[in-house]
């Protein structure tokens, strides 16, 4: 249990962080970063599952054109997200990237509702109701919804949606997700390298480092996270997800100087609150459950 909780905030303390990593890649594009965290992911995952030995899943997937298919979307989806934080967190957008990964558990709940048909229960209701208010609120003060946040929580929850009911595992997944993505990905990166545009070839070599790290960085806190999963309750991971976004929501207020005024404030507060109503919820059914089998 102690060990479960420590592999999952280790895990969402890391993703928390993520801002520090993108913002010393500032001056390269998100779209290559994008690719090179593809590449860099996918040569990582290979050696890790080369080490354990671990490849008789391959084969059977491939014959299987579903799985395939459905692994295919998820890869966009997770393209598309990792592309937008990437983009958003470089255009000094660190505070609304926080309020997507803040939004994403309501978000998953209310596809549970639409796409799996599972019933919502009151106190989740009025989470989702006092979330929406949130949202209203901070696109009436800035004139536009927070599209950023809400692009964020969507492509993670449909991501999340799609691994729910996949056959593979944390790196397995990962593995063949990065490896539908690479033909694409190498061919922009020798696109980059033929116009002599790519900052890996030509970057100075800081800048190479940063972005061949990029494996290990994406890799290590789906590990400790899969790591820590298993260990723990679905309730108590539930509180822990908390961590990400208010590292990242402190990194833009306080170390990238983003704006938070008064009107934002009360938009997060009543996220806060939709995210609390949530959380009560939540632990009191799973202590009345647990108090009814005793």
């Amino acid at each position: 249990m102690h060990a479960g909780m420590l592999y999952a905030a280790a895990a969402y303390a890391m993703w928390g962080l993520f801002p520090v990593y993108f913002k010393a890649l500032q001056h390269v594009p998100a779209s290559e970063i994008l690719v090179h965290r593809m590449v860099w992911s996918l040569l990582l995952v290979v050696v890790l599952l080369s080490l354990r030995k671990q490849w008789a899943w391959l084969g059977d997937v491939m014959r299987k054109p579903k799985v395939l298919a459905g692994f295919a979307a998820s890869a966009v989806l997770l393209a598309s997200n990792w592309f937008i934080y990437i983009w958003a967190v470089n255009h000094d957008r660190v505070v609304e990237s926080s309020l997507g990964y803040f939004i994403n558990p309501l978000f998953n709940v209310l596809l549970g509702f639409i796409v799996l048909r599972e019933r919502m229960r009151p106190g989740q209701w009025a989470a989702i109701a006092i979330a929406a208010c949130g949202v209203l609120w901070l696109t009436w003060q800035v004139g536009h919804l927070p599209w950023i946040a809400l692009a964020l929580a969507a492509t993670f929850g449909l991501y999340g949606l799609l691994r729910k009911t996949a056959a593979l595992g944390a790196l397995e997944g990962l593995a063949l997700e990065t490896l539908l993505l690479f033909p694409l990905a190498l061919g922009y990166l020798v696109m980059l390298s033929l116009d002599g545009q790519n900052s890996f070839t030509t970057g100075t070599p800081a800048t190479r480092w940063l972005l061949a790290i990029a494996g290990p960085i994406t890799a290590i806190p789906l590990l400790c996270f899969a790591a820590g999963a298993r260990r723990i309750p679905m309730s108590v991971l539930g509180l822990l997800q908390y961590i990400g976004p208010t590292l990242q929501l402190m990194l833009g207020v306080w170390l990238y100087n983003e704006a938070f005024d008064g009107a934002r404030l009360i938009g997060f507060a009543l996220i806060w609150t939709a995210l609390l109503v949530y959380s009560a919820e939540g632990l009191w059914r799973a202590w009345s459950a647990k108090a009814t089998a005793a």
